[in-house]
């Protein structure tokens, strides 16, 4: 009996350790890197994002602490006005997006720390508050970047036209997998989602700005030889295809035919520091025209 209970015992920790070795097993290979891998077709996106979406936790390095001094240009200061002005005085928080942009703009295409809590001084709101827009929101990229930032949209309309092919051709001309940085820290791509440019698929979006559509295998490579050699003026923003202006799909427009030259319902918001200004002036104006007349009927 004392033998059987033995052999029943070393059964059960033989079970328990080749249960524990297996979880083991699994948990190495979920935490470990993954090559990214681009199939002919597939239904999910496979590349990690390493940029903004990996981690929420900000990772202390010595080029992102956040006592490092951080401010504004001033000439970017003369853009936050404009900004600013936009927002009522006690909704100015309203304008955590823009400034943060702007504050990644204008360092190399990426938002540091001491970004974040400088326009969070700026804006009287909690930093916490402008941490938690920077890690929701995937165009805010909270490490350093590459010089150039290829952003290839990868959803059903692009993918349909062949974004697999723009990323493999990106992949080739690189020499790196989506995801990671070229050697000369000068490119990398990411895919990301819908970049609402659906009608001149397949596309990417250039830092913050740019977009190119329209792309294939032969304009994609084109575009990365004008951007070594010179800078994003030295490329044609827009349509590649030469056959479009704008959004509107191969056959042309199909609504819209005619041509609208105002729209009087419509309210330019870069205009509203100009229209305040002159509708200050203008009150201001006749205010004192109605204290002349009424000076006038006295007299």
């Amino acid at each position: 009996m004392l033998k059987k209970n033995s052999c029943m015992t070393g059964t059960m920790l033989a079970n328990t350790l080749t249960r524990a070795v297996r979880t083991v097993a699994q948990i190495a290979r979920r935490s470990a890197p993954t090559a990214t891998i681009h199939h002919t077709q597939r239904c999910l996106h496979t590349d990690r994002l390493l940029r903004s979406a990996g981690i929420v936790q900000h990772r202390v390095s010595p080029d992102n602490l956040p006592d490092t001094p951080w401010e504004f240009t001033k000439e970017n200061m003369e853009k936050v006005k404009v900004i600013l002005a936009k927002f009522p005085e006690n909704y100015k928080a309203s304008a955590v997006m823009p400034l943060l942009t702007l504050a990644q703009e204008q360092n190399d295409n990426w938002l540091p720390l001491a970004a974040m809590n400088y326009v969070a001084k700026l804006l009287d709101m909690p930093a916490m508050r402008v941490y938690e827009v920077a890690t929701f929101y995937t165009m805010y990229n909270r490490e350093p970047m590459a010089k150039y930032h290829l952003q290839v949209c990868g959803t059903t309309p692009c993918m349909l036209c062949g974004s697999e092919k723009i990323l493999s051709a990106l992949e080739k001309k690189l020499g790196v997998p989506t995801g990671q940085a070229s050697a000369d820290n000068a490119f990398v791509v990411t895919e990301v989602e819908c970049l609402g440019a659906c009608a001149n698929a397949p596309m990417l979006q250039l830092n913050n700005h740019e977009y190119y559509e329209n792309l294939d295998e032969e304009n994609i490579v084109k575009l990365v030889d004008q951007l070594r050699s010179g800078s994003i003026a030295a490329t044609k923003v827009g349509p590649q295809s030469g056959l479009q202006r704008v959004a509107e799909g191969p056959q042309g427009k199909t609504t819209l035919h005619e041509q609208v030259d105002e729209f009087k319902s419509f309210r330019n918001i870069d205009d509203l520091p100009r229209l305040a200004k002159e509708a200050a002036e203008k009150a201001k104006r006749e205010a004192e025209e109605k204290a002349k007349a009424a000076a006038a009927a006295k007299a």
